[in-house]
């Protein structure tokens, strides 16, 4: 019987800025990693290792941040990080701002986020590359343990017309993060067109269901899904799950 299992890594101590986030993983994960794995890692530990921190101490807010905050009760400081950290403004409303980022993420707050990170006045930023960053670890696992996996960088996002936010992948490496269906036939001989699954993002959302928010476990291991592989001297992307300009009926 075909089955995926999820196991949670534990045993990853506070990462701070500097630290080497390769070996901690591969420390945490080394009895349990196998061969076609897919290694799932919140972008936070990633964020703070590569020193993606910003102390609110430092940043002085713009007027319209300064208006924006007073308007909903929101830091000042940290609404200008946001807008410093946004490519495209898509809307300012309830004291949430949807924006693009430099990576061509549509999200709440350009992924500016102060949860899970020591110190009041602290907020992380996403990675400067999260494919990049995706890449390292897997040919790391591979240099340091043996092991062929993809790794999936994820981050939490709201999803228009549903409540609640779930993970997605917002780096990827060793695997295609689309299944592509279209030009098959369903079990019905009906042919499909449209179906291209977003796999990356459904491991992302699926390893968050052992990491939690508040367990204090930034990695989890997804075994037996079969995905397409991608070999190191090829570069998968998870720019690949983004909707092109041309095609978004929102933009």
């Amino acid at each position: 019987m075909k089955g995926v299992q999820i196991l949670p890594v534990e045993g990853v101590p506070e990462v701070r800025p500097g630290d080497d986030l390769i070996a901690i993983l591969a420390d945490a994960a080394r009895s349990d990693l196998h061969p076609g794995d897919v290694l799932v890692v919140t972008h936070k530990v990633v964020s703070k290792a590569e020193g993606r921190l910003v102390d609110l101490a430092t940043v002085e807010p713009s007027t319209l941040a300064k208006s924006y905050a007073s308007e909903y009760g929101k830091d000042p400081r940290q609404i200008e990080v946001v807008l410093r950290e946004s490519r495209r403004i898509v809307r300012m409303d309830r004291g949430i701002i949807i924006s693009e980022t430099r990576h061509g993420f549509v999200c709440a707050n350009a992924g500016v986020d102060a949860s899970n990170v020591p110190g009041e006045d602290t907020v992380c930023l996403l990675p400067l590359d999260s494919d990049v960053s995706a890449r390292k670890l897997r040919d790391a696992m591979a240099a340091r343990l043996g092991v062929e996996v993809a790794v999936v960088i994820s981050d939490s996002f709201g999803r228009a017309w549903r409540h609640g936010i779930t993970d997605i992948a917002i780096g990827v490496a060793g695997m295609d993060p689309l299944a592509d269906y279209r030009g098959q036939n369903d079990p019905h001989g009906y042919p499909m067109d449209a179906s291209v699954l977003a796999v990356a993002d459904e491991l992302a959302g699926a390893a968050e269901l052992v990491m939690g928010k508040t367990e204090g476990i930034p990695a989890a291991i997804v075994r037996g899904y079969e995905y397409e592989h991608v070999p190191g001297s090829a570069s998968s992307s998870a720019r690949d799950l983004l909707m092109p300009p041309e095609r978004d009926m929102f933009r």
